[in-house]
């Protein structure tokens, strides 16, 4: 009974959780951005959405208008800071790897400082649809359910678009040969801006659907961005369907752990899953080449 309850409380996660890793997928496998300040843009979002929920709007309402607000903001980002840096062909060797990293890893620390200096170590969230309902037998609030699921529609969405539409071959054909896709007309630069954008967009939405059932902190942000890398590598830049393996993994994960262990063993469980899954994928490429 214990097991089913934490299986199904963990897809409700893990639905979430793939919406978090796609939006750094984006960022990371079209843009070539290893965006570090990604979980601060979830929890800025988060907060933002249960500051104006204190003021009596909505998260369904925050869910229209915040996403296409932090999309503006990480297209100016990308073309301000990290196109520079990347230059118009994408290119990654490794010294401007390595700087697009130490930019990122600089706005998230400059934003963890902002938001610990104007909010301190206080915690933000909405008090929305809190009641329960029976899932099995499970008992699991209204919110999850509604965040479980928008997020789910908001995953297969994107990947229709990706899968179905002209643009999302073009960005497909970004994330595998970017030089090769100038070569056939692909605006690089233009288009991987916005894919860039689209990532930070996934970032504000899942901010605000966290916001409804998780407290969120001015801290919280490392450890999202952990938590999205983590489902990235178990996924393998496979997409939704990767995304969603991945988010499911992670969140049973943790249920297990929560459940039957000690909740604070958590983290450092998340810290060796992350190990794993990078000696695992770097122990296959190693094999690949020989």
């Amino acid at each position: 009974m214990a097991f089913l309850e934490t299986l199904i409380s963990a897809s409700i996660f893990g639905g979430v959780y793939a919406l978090l890793a796609l939006g750094l997928t984006l960022q990371y496998g079209v843009a070539r951005v290893l965006n570090l300040a990604y979980g601060e843009a979830v929890v800025l979002a988060g907060i933002a959405a249960a500051l104006l929920f204190a003021r009596g709007l909505s998260p369904l309402w925050t869910l229209l208008f915040l996403p296409p607000l932090w999309m503006a903001l990480h297209l100016l980002l990308f073309r301000f800071l990290f196109l520079p840096v990347l230059g118009p062909r994408l290119a990654l060797d490794p010294g401007r790897e390595g700087r697009v990293i130490l930019l990122s890893f600089g706005l998230s620390f400059l934003s963890q400082g902002l938001m610990a200096a104007y909010l301190g170590g206080q915690l933000f969230s909405c008090s929305y649809l809190q009641e329960g309902v029976a899932l099995g037998p499970a008992q699991v609030s209204l919110n999850r359910i509604l965040a479980f699921l928008l997020a789910m529609g908001m995953a297969f969405g994107l990947h229709f678009f990706l899968q179905r539409s002209r643009l999302g071959t073009a960005i497909r054909a970004l994330s595998r040969e970017p030089e090769e896709a100038a070569l056939v007309g692909v605006p690089v630069p233009r288009l991987a801006a916005w894919v860039f954008a689209l990532g930070g967009g996934l970032a504000g939405a899942v901010g605000v659907l966290l916001s409804t059932f998780q407290p969120l902190s001015p801290t919280l942000g490392p450890e999202l961005t952990l938590k999205a890398l983590v489902v990235v590598v178990l996924g393998g830049l496979g997409g939704v369907p990767g995304a969603l393996a991945g988010g499911v993994a992670l969140g049973l994960t943790e249920g297990l752990v929560a459940r039957f262990l000690s909740p604070g063993l958590s983290l450092a469980v998340l810290y060796l899953l992350f190990l794993g899954a990078v000696l695992y994928l770097r122990s296959n490429r190693e094999v690949a080449r020989q």
